[in-house]
């Protein structure tokens, strides 16, 4: 049994046909006429449940550009495996991504990002790929994987400032994508963003906005037990993106909810 299809005058990047034809380039096996057999059906693999895993990202807008926070852990299921994983990575010239969940899975997104920018540069017409048009390449390349049910199980924050535009956005693991000013991943999320509608503004400066994320990521670090007290963060700017060295937050854990956990819950697990 055959299948062919042919998705060669669309293009991921642009979301329309395109003189460069990016998604002919760099992935033939998604353009073009091709054959799959039943046998190869057969013989390929899935990554069933994600093993190495990294917590929540955090990102704001502030005046200059972009923020993003992230912590270090790569879990393997419940134990906190590894402690110096970095998850915030420049891309290009303009965007800065952060990711959450499976290592791997990001280790493969990073390998087509390289060769996305690398065909890009190679081009050498003055123009540069925004992190507009990268975020929409991840959603893409993201809801593609989920139609062959076999998901890169990351949820993936796309930032950057191209001709004084901040762009803010990110995508999940079934193709899911929405932009604002201020987002989160994991359990970021549920925890981070109450608080981050409570407190950003657009106005904020530098050292307000990675106050703010530290305050984040201090909540984080309480209730989730996937985080680890080693903090990186990021900027991005029209002068560049900047990852700065990992640092520990200050912490209190001498609250009477954290002494005694189970007071008033007696008899339960």
């Amino acid at each position: 049994m055959l299948f062919r299809w042919d998705l060669a005058y669309h293009c991921l990047v642009c979301s329309r046909p395109c003189k460069r034809q990016h998604t002919r380039q760099l992935y033939p096996y998604l353009t073009g006429s091709f054959v799959i057999t039943m046998d190869s059906v057969t013989e390929s693999q899935r990554t069933l449940y994600p093993y190495v895993t990294g917590s929540s990202v955090v990102a704001i807008k502030y005046k200059d550009g972009i923020l993003m926070a992230a912590d270090m852990g790569g879990s393997y299921g419940s134990t906190l495996r590894y402690k110096s994983v970095e998850r915030l990575k420049p891309i290009g010239k303009h965007s800065l991504l952060g990711a959450s969940g499976e290592i791997s899975d990001f280790q493969e997104i990073m390998r087509y990002l390289d060769e996305l920018i690398l065909v890009d540069n190679m081009w050498d017409d003055g123009n540069s790929l925004g992190p507009k048009e990268v975020h929409n390449y991840l959603t893409r390349v993201m809801y593609n994987r989920r139609n062959k049910f076999n998901p890169l199980w990351n949820s993936l924050v796309l930032g950057g400032v191209k001709k004084g535009e901040k762009y803010l956005g990110t995508v999940n693991m079934i193709g899911i994508n929405y932009e604002d000013n201020h987002v989160a991943t994991g359990l970021g999320n549920h925890l981070a963003r109450p608080i981050l509608r409570d407190e950003w503004n657009e106005n904020l400066t530098f050292e307000e906005g990675v106050k703010l994320l530290e305050k984040c990521m201090r909540v984080l670090l309480y209730r989730d037990r996937s985080a680890v007290n080693k903090i990186q963060i990021s900027k991005i700017t029209e002068e560049g993106a900047t990852v700065y060295p990992p640092f520990s937050l200050r912490t209190y854990w001498e609250f009477k909810a954290f002494q005694n956990p189970t007071a008033g819950a007696e008899g339960s697990w």
